[in-house]
C-alpha cells in the first residue's frame, strides 16, 4: 500500500521540512508493522517517482562506462528531489525538468556514450530495472564506506561526494530500492574515484588546461578557513553573490560544482555520516581554492551568459531561451536541488536570497 500526503499552503517546503522529516521518521518506525511507504509530500506538480528508481539503476550501472557516467542517474534522482524540496512547484517548471530528464534517458548527455564510446552499454540501457531482489537497508552504508577512501581530496571536482550523497539520500529515503545489485553497482562507481585527480582548469591560451594536482595554491591565498557546515555554506553563497558577468573563469566545474560539492557534504551530515564531514569540508576548501585562483579570461571567452529568470521560475522555462550547453543538461536539476540543500546549512535569509538571485548566472 502506498500513502501520499499533500500539504496545502502558501509557504515553501523549507518552512515545513522539520515537521515533514519528523512525520516521516515516525511513519518509518511503524512501516514494518503496516507495510506502507511514504512516497511524496506535495502541493505542486510532482516529478514522477519513477525517475528516482531509474536514476538509481543508472548510477548502479555507471561504472560500466566511466566515473562521469554517474551524472546521468544523479540528474534523474535530483530532478525528483526538487519536487520534494519545493512542494509548490509550478507545472511549467516541473515540465521543463522532466523534459531535461527525458533527454538524458534518450542519450543526449555528453557524459554517457558520447564520452565513453567503447562502453558495452547504451545510455537508455543504464536506466533499465534490475532483476527483482530482496532489499537490504543495511547495505547502504557500504556506499559511504567506499566514499571514505577518496573523500580526503577533491576528486574530479567533487563528484565522488556528490554522487555518493545523492545515492545514499535516495536509498535512505526509499530503502525498498536498496537491493544488492543497486548498492554494489554504486559502490563500484565509488572505486573509480580512488585514483582520479582534482579536476582541471583552463589557464588561457598560453598554458591551456591543467590538472588541479599540478597547481600550487599561492602563499597569499585568502580563502576563508571554514571548518563547519555553516561557515562553508556562507562562504559558498558569498562567492556566488560576488559573481559578475565580466569575470569569466573556466574549470573545476565552476561554481555549479562548488555549490553541489558543498550541498553533498550537508546531505552526508544530515544522513548521519558526521565522521566523514571534517575531511569532506577540507577537500571542498581545496576545490574552492583551485577555482578562486583561476585567471579571469573574459577577454578571451567573453562575458558570462545568463538567464533572465532563476530556474525555479516559470519564466525560465517558457521564454524560449532555456540554455543547453555542453554539460548543463545533467547539471541543471542537480544545481537547483544543490542550492536549496546547501541553503539549509545557514539561517542567514538575506544571504540566501541574494545568492539565489545570482543563480541565473550559472544556468
Amino acid at each position: 500500500m502506498t500513502i501520499t500526503f499533500s500539504i496545502k499552503s502558501k509557504f515553501s517546503v523549507s518552512d515545513f521540512r522539520p515537521v515533514i522529516l519528523q512525520a516521516y521518521m515516525s511513519l518509518k518506525a511503524v512501516k514494518d508493522l503496516h507495510g506502507f511507504r511514504l512516497v511524496s509530500c506535495s502541493t505542486g506538480d510532482m516529478i514522477d517517482f519513477a525517475y528516482l528508481s531509474k536514476g538509481l539503476n543508472a548510477m548502479a550501472r555507471a561504472h560500466q562506462m566511466s566515473s562521469m557516467a554517474g551524472h546521468l542517474g544523479a540528474s534523474l534522482i535530483t530532478g525528483y528531489f526538487i519536487s520534494e524540496q519545493r512542494v509548490d512547484l509550478d507545472p511549467a517548471v516541473s515540465k521543463g525538468i522532466k523534459d531535461d530528464l527525458d533527454r538524458v534517458i534518450r542519450g543526449e548527455s555528453v557524459f554517457g556514450n558520447r564520452m565513453s564510446k567503447k562502453s558495452p552499454i547504451s545510455d537508455p540501457e543504464l536506466f533499465e530495472p534490475f532483476a527483482k531482489e530482496k532489499p537490504n537497508e543495511s547495505l547502504i552504508d557500504d556506499i559511504a564506506e567506499g566514499l571514505s577512501k577518496s573523500i580526503s581530496h577533491p576528486r574530479q571536482s567533487g563528484h565522488n561526494i556528490i554522487f555518493a550523497s545523492i545515492a545514499i539520500r535516495a536509498l535512505k529515503g526509499h530503502p525498498d530500492f536498496a537491493t544488492p545489485s543497486v548498492v554494489d553497482g554504486i559502490r563500484k562507481l565509488m572505486t573509480l574515484f580512488n585514483t582520479t585527480h582534482a579536476g582541471s582548469g583552463y589557464y588561457g591560451k598560453a598554458k591551456g588546461r591543467m590538472s588541479g594536482n599540478k597547481i600550487t595554491i599561492p602563499d597569499d591565498d585568502d580563502t576563508p578557513n571554514y571548518m563547519n557546515l555553516g561557515d562553508m555554506a556562507e562562504t559558498v553563497l558569498e562567492e556566488l553573490i560576488a559573481q559578475r558577468r565580466d569575470v569569466h573563469k573556466q574549470g573545476y566545474g565552476g561554481l555549479v560544482h562548488i555549490i553541489n560539492h558543498a550541498a553533498a557534504i550537508v546531505t552526508l551530515s544530515q544522513l548521519g555520516y558526521k565522521e566523514l564531514v571534517p575531511k569532506a569540508i577540507a577537500s571542498h576548501r581545496k576545490h574552492l581554492q583551485l577555482w578562486r585562483h583561476l585567471p579571469n579570461l573574459v577577454e578571451e571567452l567573453g562575458p558570462l551568459k545568463h538567464s533572465t529568470f532563476p530556474p525555479h521560475d516559470e519564466g525560465y522555462w517558457s521564454d524560449g531561451t532555456v540554455p543547453y550547453d555542453r554539460a548543463l543538461l545533467t547539471h541543471r536539476a542537480k544545481t537547483m536541488f544543490g542550492f536549496d540543500e546547501l541553503a539549509l546549512a545557514t539561517e542567514d535569509k538575506p544571504l540566501k536570497k541574494a545568492a539565489y538571485e545570482k543563480l541565473r548566472l550559472l544556468m
